[in-house]
């Protein structure tokens, strides 16, 4: 299997939304974006599927110096491989694939947020960065572009929140600040111990407003001259707005259940904004 395939087999395997909104693009930069989107789930499954916390951070150091020896022509790793051939095509900096293992690395040493603030620095390392990235990929004209990127980031991190609260919480972390369980009057250990209530409902409800208020932000940011070259983004955003009303049409029941789109419906949102964006 070559490092293309292998990059294409994991980003199909994980069942993202995200792979829908690369399906249209030109073969390189589908293959760019499949490589960069890979190594966010390799670094992911790291710390996700590692139970001893020093085993995952020996690993997250291989990574490193895999990314280090991308910048020598030497990767080691299929997806390290493939990033080093889209490096020379796009700009694809060390430094934030490195930001991107960041991201990845609080969650070993970091279970909690005291508020909103602290929450964003996360954010931006696990998924602005991998917007401004993938901005670069897909293509931009106007710097104003970078700052819709940074913001769609934001919006699908937050949208990610919302969905695995449940899942996030098994595994012993709580991704919505403390101050606003607090505010809510919700007890963490309601979100550790899947208990709904009307309180719960309400704080889930302000969260899904921050993530809307953050695709209204990036959206107003996005030059119309990027616009066709962004569409994998606007496809995206299609793809997570409508989960987000799904999510809410479900009265927020995230705690014991993952709420999903089906694939089809994922294909028709990829193909009806594509088209119309």
């Amino acid at each position: 299997m070559n490092p293309d395939d292998y990059c294409q087999q994991k980003a199909a395997a994980s069942g993202s939304s995200f792979y829908y909104s690369f399906l249209f693009l030109p073969l390189e930069r589908r293959r760019a974006i499949m490589a960069l989107y890979a190594f966010c789930r390799e670094v992911d499954d790291v710390v996700d599927e590692c139970e001893d916390p020093n085993l995952a951070a020996t690993k997250l150091v291989w990574w490193r110096q895999e990314v280090m020896r991308i910048t020598q022509s030497e990767p080691q790793h299929p997806v390290g491989q493939a990033l080093q051939a889209a490096g020379k095509q796009f700009n694809l900096p060390a430094e934030q694939l490195l930001e991107i293992i960041d991201g990845m690395e609080m969650d070993l040493h970091q279970a909690r947020y005291p508020d909103f603030k602290s929450l964003s620095l996360y954010c931006y390392r696990v998924a602005s960065v991998v917007g401004l990235m993938a901005a670069e990929i897909f293509g931009f004209k106007d710097r104003q572009t970078l700052k819709y990127a940074h913001d769609l980031g934001m919006a699908f991190q937050l949208t990610n929140i919302i969905r695995d609260i449940g899942e996030d919480a098994r595994r012993g972390r709580i991704y919505i600040p403390m101050d606003e369980l607090e505010r809510f009057n919700v007890p963490a250990a309601d979100i550790l111990n899947g208990r709904y209530s009307d309180n719960f409902t309400a704080l889930m409800q302000f969260q899904l407003d921050r993530a809307q208020h953050y695709y209204d932000q990036a959206l107003s940011q996005l030059p119309a001259g990027d616009r066709k070259s962004q569409r994998p983004g606007l496809v995206m955003a299609a793809i997570y707005r409508t989960l987000l009303k799904e999510i809410q049409a479900e009265k927020f029941q995230v705690l014991h259940q993952r709420i999903a789109l089906t694939p089809v419906r994922k294909l028709w949102l990829a193909w009806k904004t594509w088209v119309f964006a």
